[in-house]
């Protein structure tokens, strides 16, 4: 999307196939069977860490990056790669060089991958198929990945090692699968990236991976700063789950990290927008709400408005909805007191005790190139979301999100991004 990059994981269609001649090219197909008869290298058995957390260092913004990435060291030896961050799909692919068919634009070169490549009758490539019916004869897992927002790759599953620091000192090298993508579509943004990191709630995601291997606990997490960067993080003795406002994850759509349903407040007041389902996307830079909440919002952010020293512009296309002032804004502190908060509350499955996740000014809007004040919050009706309403980062800025896969809860609280928690202080990046 021209406006900010909509969520990879959203709509993903995962589907194991055989890859035809007139899907690829043959020397692709030379490539993808010469693969298999290469001897395999032995898989090393992992050294267990015990109960540990990993914690690297995001960088990117919502405005004007658009998204939010971190580097991964992946091979032997081992090789850094920048990858889009992603909650909201499973599967973590690189553009690869295998050769590469089709391969957009990257910070660095294509990944080189090794002769280790699951097959179809692997548990991680079963996980994938949509239909759970073995469709592939190669002998190799085959994979494409369709997203939302009209990225695509296509590629074959390999395994590799990750090399690791952990925050109680210890070094791993696990063995982790992950997508070889050698024909890529370009989402709308078209920025340059290696590949997609992905952190869902499905088997072949790397924190399911090292989850089930022993290394971390089944919890992944970040905090993105409204200055930029932040950091991320897998497993749970970073932080302080006291403190954490927590909410039971939906058991009816196990696929998304989503709390269920809520209900649209503003001002404090309820709105009547009801059973709104809420799922939340780190993939996506911006908030969207159903044509119909979304509708109803601006309704009442511009009744609220009424009488303030703003108007609306628009001819700033960074978002549809801008307003300037007398003079250009140079950040949200100078109209923070302009626009009242709004929240979400959480159902909780019907249960009496509800939990609100609030919308302050900080986490809706941006300061354009122009010096105008936009709200970042979209209509998903409009991009094909149907009734999904999505939390994407410019709602997850400044606090410490948490998923807890083991638990089926998860959960947030207010945090300075900037600042590591001391007990990853020692850690080598």
């Amino acid at each position: 999307m021209k406006k900010g990059k909509l969520g990879w994981g959203l709509g993903v269609l995962v589907v194991l196939m055989l890859i035809l001649e007139s899907s690829t090219s043959s020397r692709g197909v030379r490539w993808r069977k010469a693969m298999q008869h290469q001897e395999r290298e032995p898989l090393m058995v992992p050294n267990r860490v015990g109960v540990s957390s990993v914690m690297f260092p995001l960088h990117g913004n919502v405005y004007p990056t658009g998204y939010y990435n971190v580097t991964i060291q992946i091979g032997q030896p081992q090789k850094p790669y920048f990858l889009d961050v992603d909650t909201g799909s499973d599967l973590t692919w690189l553009q690869c060089d295998a050769p590469c068919i089709r391969c957009m634009e990257a910070h660095h070169p294509y990944y080189r991958p090794n002769n280790d490549l699951l097959s179809c009758n692997d548990p991680l490539c079963k996980s994938l198929q949509s239909n759970g019916g073995n469709r592939c004869d190669s002998g190799q897992c085959d994979y494409e990945v369709e997203y939302a927002d009209g990225g695509s790759s296509l590629g074959v599953l390999v395994r590799d090692v990750f090399p690791l620091n952990f925050t109680n000192g210890a070094q791993a090298r696990p063995h982790l699968s992950l997508g070889c993508g050698y024909k890529q579509s370009p989402d709308a943004t078209n920025h340059p990236l290696d590949g997609i990191l992905g952190l869902g709630r499905g088997k072949t995601s790397i924190i399911s991976q090292l989850s089930s291997q022993g290394f971390v606990r089944n919890v992944v997490g970040h905090c993105l700063s409204s200055r930029g960067g932040g950091y991320l993080f897998f497993g749970d003795d970073i932080y302080d789950s006291s403190h954490v406002t927590w909410t039971a994850l939906s058991q009816e759509h196990p696929k998304h990290y989503s709390p269920g349903y809520a209900e649209l407040y503003f001002g404090g007041r309820t709105t009547g927008y009801k059973n709104l389902f809420v799922t939340f996307d780190s993939g996506s830079s911006y908030t969207y709400f159903n044509s119909e909440a979304y509708q109803g919002l601006v309704y009442l952010v511009k009744k609220d408005l009424h009488g303030q020293p703003l108007k609306e512009v628009p001819d700033d296309q960074t978002l549809p909805l801008c307003w300037k002032g007398h003079i250009p804004f140079q950040s949200i502190h100078d109209v923070e007191n302009y626009f009242k908060p709004f929240a979400l509350r959480f159902t909780n499955g019907g249960e009496s005790k509800s939990t609100l996740f609030e919308f302050t000014p900080e986490t809706h809007l941006i300061i354009s190139s122009k010096g105008n004040v936009c709200m970042g919050i979209l209509n998903g009706t409009e991009v094909g979301l149907g009734n999904l309403n999505l939390i994407g980062d410019i709602s997850m800025q400044d606090r410490m999100v948490i998923y807890d896969n083991e638990k089926q809860m998860m959960g947030w609280e207010p945090a300075d991004c900037d600042s590591i928690p001391k007990s990853t202080s020692s850690i080598l990046w």
